[in-house]
């Protein structure tokens, strides 16, 4: 079972027992083959946009450093271009048949982290400085809308009638992760927010573009809509027990995994999963935390608090049961996604590698 090392040393699971172990080599395999695939075509995309946008989305993609010089820096996960390159395997295509797809989609991705850092303020992502920290916000900003563009323009580029099928798809799961971005913000300026509320705008925000990954490749490999309808059902559940993770890594994740500040999102006063479970299961720690909210939400002396403060509400959040109840969840929205895959007919090989994926996803630290 995989554990969160907190930020004062306890460890805890990230999902309850039961979940599946994970195949470390293959899913490592299948992350490096998405990256390897997909970089070279990302670089020569980069690679067009006028200076110094190109040298600013360089510094985010861990390409070179602050002063221009190349670097090997984290440049994520790489989740959504091995799903892009397994769905086009799924469809009987080849996994390079896919990566137009993967890029298309890792640029929306990283269109959307330059603009949410810039909205929420965070100032640390994959242990660097963001790039509204080092470049700038209006560069954040450029930068963000050209990697957008850019994306729609290397599908379409194509010039088929899959190509034109992705898009849609590509552009679809852009809005809606726009529509998540805006009710996340819209949630940090409400006393409370429904666990309905919150699963709804998780699954905009990365369920979406989860499920788009794990089906454009086989669209772009010839797949019937009902094919990838059942994929992107699979990736849309993967997204929501990926961020149910990225919930708790949120509060209790380990600094030097996540590269983020300890309690991150309580620092935001995000209306996260753990958050707004606690808040709705009643009983008397529940009703204190709702009080302590609704005190900070007015007070002037928020961002002098101390590691103690922070401390404090997420120990109420624990004993209110939304620590618990988040890790359930991840798991929940794990056997979802793994029940959809039973609706396609693919090789068994890619049927395992999309269940070790959705296995790393849910044990994953960062």
């Amino acid at each position: 079972m995989s554990v969160i090392t907190g930020t004062r040393g306890e460890t805890v699971p990230t999902v309850p027992p039961g979940t599946p172990a994970v195949d470390t080599a293959d899913v490592s395999a299948l992350l490096e083959r998405g990256r390897t695939l997909s970089t070279p075509v990302m670089r020569a995309a980069v690679a067009r946009l006028a200076p110094p946008m190109d040298t600013v989305a360089a510094y985010h993609f861990g390409w070179i450093d602050a002063e221009g010089n190349p670097t090997d820096a984290d440049s994520g996960k790489a989740v959504r271009p091995a799903l892009a390159l397994l769905s086009a395997e799924a469809a009987g295509a080849t996994p390079e048949t896919g990566v137009p797809g993967a890029v298309a989609v890792e640029l929306v991705h990283n269109f959307s982290l330059l603009h949410d850092d810039l909205m929420d303020g965070d100032e640390q992502r994959r242990h660097r400085d963001t790039v509204w920290k080092v470049h700038g916000p209006a560069q954040a900003i450029l930068v963000g809308d050209a990697l957008f563009a850019l994306a729609n323009e290397l599908l379409l580029e194509i010039g088929t009638v899959e190509a034109g099928r992705a898009t849609r798809r590509l552009t679809t799961a852009s809005r809606k992760l726009i529509d998540g971005q805006a009710q996340d913000i819209s949630y940090e300026h409400r006393e409370r927010v429904t666990v309905e509320e919150c699963l709804e705008m998780e699954g905009n925000k990365t369920g979406a573009l989860l499920a788009c990954a794990v089906s454009i490749g086989a669209v772009l490999g010839g797949a019937d809509d009902r094919t990838a309808d059942k994929l992107e059902e699979y990736g849309y559940h993967l997204g929501l027990a990926f961020q149910a993770v990225d919930d708790l890594l949120g509060i209790w994740g380990d600094p030097d995994a996540t590269g983020k500040q300890t309690w991150s999102d309580l620092r935001q006063r995000k209306k996260s999963l753990p958050v707004v479970a606690a808040l709705a299961s009643g009983g008397e720690a529940s009703e204190r935390l709702a009080r302590l909210l609704a005190e900070d939400a007015k007070s002037t002396a928020f961002d002098s608090f101390t590691e103690e403060d922070f401390a404090y509400r997420a120990a109420l959040i624990e004993e209110a049961g939304g620590r618990d109840w988040t890790a359930e969840e991840a798991r929940r929205q794990h056997a979802v996604a793994l029940r959809a895959l039973d609706e396609v007919d693919m090789p068994a090989r890619v049927r395992d590698q999309l269940v070790a994926l959705a296995d790393f996803v849910v044990v994953r630290k960062k």
